[in-house]
């Protein structure tokens, strides 16, 4: 993908972080911030806010003298932060769902969120070099991004971008208009089935989701084939012979497969993303350390010869900014800690609890930075199966607890569990936020941005969703409560993944945990490395073991679509490759897989809006249920789908040779 050159002329001029820029973001920040926590806990769906918010800066700045595409791609890059920072919504209601908290502390929950947010920022400052721009991983959302940034700036020739934005808007609009016919309920948002399989059960079932294709495209067939050999593994294998011993009985069949998946399949899937990752950084730990060397090396060269000795788009953050600020960052979250334990046997043994908890956030936030770092660069930071790695991080910091204190009664266990969250949740912030960076900085390698303006945009987007997280999650419990917290009403959110979270730590404590769930999840991470380097012996194949595990542990319905848009994909190069200008027409196929992802992110804002704004789950339903939505959904969803390729192709073969 190429690259926007970056020349002395240009760069004396550039607009970049510039205070109309921060203030813009700022205000898309707080708005999708909001809109994500509230749908993620009342529906279970967020939205991707990158693409929405870099075509409504570039709506709006283009009413601004001196507008840039690097100026652009700041606003886009504060605004990120809300799809990523919302993420917290899988850990901090648990805080409430085991009774410890009552509400949520506003200062005490913007520190959390605040720190673990820039944490991952400072965490993911040296990877740029190590899993960005050294290394071939795909980062379809940052290469969408950048794709949708350079059409609108009119990057290329004249011919290419009427033919490349006219690509972008007919799949905008085709992929948002059957999100709107969707939630309509005349045709369906997703399709499943339920059935018997040898002594068990299974389901197959798949979102319409257009995006999901979109994001198959970019990706490639390698992860495509990955994830599917996972969602093989998981719905095949697994599901059938766990829910063997109580098919025969189960009352509901479909709900009976879905709670053995949530509770027993997505934790092998959780597993085996622990061992995938582990092994993963054991390969990328030479590019990393390298990275780190190089950051220094360029800091030296800045402190002794200036800016001009690096490239603008070579420019970190100092690496010793970094390191120091990671350094510093552990003063206030021992303090945080410290004010959090002061109940319970962590108050007996404060000290040196704290300072082993302090050293547990500062090298797991190292590793998961790496780790979601490199999931991002696979499948996007919006597909990232983030809640897996916070399943990881609450399993080793309630490890710790357990050894350090032992068997305890049910008072004290349970003040171990709260603070096994509340520590869980500073290093999800790394999670989350080291996940997205490295897609924006991605996305700014594409059009000629400055990354050290970039990391400072992304910790203003930390700051700014920091502090309207706490007043929208307290709203929401005051409003509805969680589903298992005392007093919950009828209405209590679900919040599935921070139950989910909240009763692996219970299980660590409380002596319930199924341990031998867990090594066996080991054992497939094993037999799944092994079978990549076998395969990669052969220098043509792959296996990416994590993308087998984000198979195993995602929901079928989220998966299957990728799959099918990495084989889409293929076979449409194939067709480019043999075309009059191969590069053009793969260009074309990229544009319009990324419109896939934007009317459909487009669309996932305003649907926030309607929600949020009549205060119900399906605001645009025209029936309760339709016979033929299933039959319908699908053949129309197919029938767009090949439209949109065959036109696609259709204008690729019509452009001239020269472009």
């Amino acid at each position: 993908m190429a690259t926007i050159p970056m020349t002395p002329a240009t760069t004396a001029v550039l607009r970049e972080l510039t205070l109309r820029g921060i203030i813009l973001g700022a205000i898309i920040t707080l708005l999708f911030t909001a809109a994500n926590v509230y749908l993620g806990l009342k529906i279970g769906i967020t939205f991707a806010t990158s693409i929405p918010a870099a075509v409504i800066s570039m709506a709006v700045l283009r009413f601004f003298q001196g507008s840039t595409i690097q100026e652009n791609n700041i606003v886009q890059t504060i605004a990120s932060a809300a799809g990523t920072l919302s993420a917290i919504i899988f850990v901090l209601p648990g805080l409430v769902m085991v009774g410890w908290w009552t509400g949520f502390p506003y200062w005490q929950s913007v520190a959390v969120i605040a720190l673990g947010g820039i944490l991952g920022v400072m965490y993911s400052v040296p990877l740029r070099r190590a899993l960005v721009t050294g290394s071939d991983l795909p980062y379809p959302e940052g290469v969408a991004a950048a794709e949708v940034l350079k059409v609108g700036a009119g990057v290329g020739g004249v011919e290419e971008n009427r033919k490349g934005l006219a690509a972008i808007v007919m799949s905008s609009l085709v992929s948002a208009a059957y999100a709107i016919l969707a939630q309509t309920k005349l045709v369906a948002a997703e399709a499943a089935t339920t059935f018997r399989l040898g002594a068990g059960a299974t389901t197959m079932s798949t979102s319409l989701s257009m995006a999901l294709i979109g994001v198959g495209h970019l990706v490639g067939m390698a992860v495509g084939i990955a994830m599917f050999v996972g969602l093989l593994i998981s719905w095949v294998v697994l599901v059938p012979w766990l829910t063997a011993a109580g098919a025969e009985t189960a009352p509901e069949l479909a709900d009976f497969v879905n709670n053995v998946f949530r509770n027993q399949v997505r934790f092998i899937g959780a597993g085996t993303i622990g061992v995938a990752a582990i092994w993963t950084l054991l390969k990328i730990i030479g590019p990393i350390i390298a990275g780190i060397r190089s950051a220094m090396v360029a800091s030296r060269a800045r402190r002794a010869e200036g800016n001009a000795a690096l490239d603008l788009t070579d420019r970190d953050l100092p690496i010793g900014i970094v390191g120091g600020t990671i350094l510093a960052s552990m003063i206030p979250i021992g303090l945080l800690l410290a004010s959090f334990a002061q109940s319970g046997p962590i108050a007996g043994a404060a000290l040196p609890t704290i300072l082993i908890t302090v050293v547990y956030i500062l090298v797991a936030g190292i590793v998961i930075a790496a780790v979601c770092g490199y999931m991002a660069g696979l499948i996007g930071a919006s597909n990232s199966p983030i809640s897996g790695v916070g399943i990881l991080a609450v399993l080793g910091i309630a490890l710790i607890l357990a050894a350090l204190f032992g068997p305890t009664d049910a008072e004290a266990s349970k003040a171990l569990v709260a603070f096994a969250l509340f520590v869980t949740a500073i290093v999800f912030g790394v999670a989350t936020i080291s996940n997205d960076n490295l897609q924006d900085l991605k996305t700014g390698q594409l059009v000629g941005a400055t990354p050290w303006r970039q990391q400072v945009a992304l910790v203003l987007g930390v700051i700014f969703g920091a502090v309207v997280i706490p007043p929208i999650l307290d709203l929401l419990n005051s409003a509805f409560g969680f589903l298992g917290a005392p007093g919950a009403g009828p209405n209590a959110l679900a919040a599935p993944q921070a139950a989910l979270i909240s009763a692996i730590a219970q299980g660590v404590l409380g002596g319930s945990l199924d341990w031998p769930l867990i090594g066996f999840s080991a054992l497939i991470g094993v037999a799944v490395v092994v079978a990549d380097e076998a395969l990669r012996r052969g220098k043509k194949y792959s296996l990416p073991p994590l993308a087998v595990g984000m198979g195993i542990y995602l929901p079928m319905a989220l998966t299957l679509l990728i799959p099918l848009g990495a084989l889409i994909g293929w076979f449409y190069n194939r067709w480019a490759e043999r075309s009059t200008n191969p590069a053009f027409a793969e260009r074309l196929g990229v544009l319009m897989a990324t419109g896939l992802i934007v009317g459909e992110s487009l669309f996932g804002v305003a649907f926030a809006g309607i929600v949020g704004a009549t205060d119900n789950d399906t605001p645009l339903a025209l029936v309760e249920e339709f016979a033929w939505a299933v039959p319908l959904g699908l053949v129309a969803f197919a029938a767009s789908i090949a439209y949109l390729y065959f036109k696609t192709k259709k204008e690729a073969a019509s452009a001239s040779a020269t472009i």
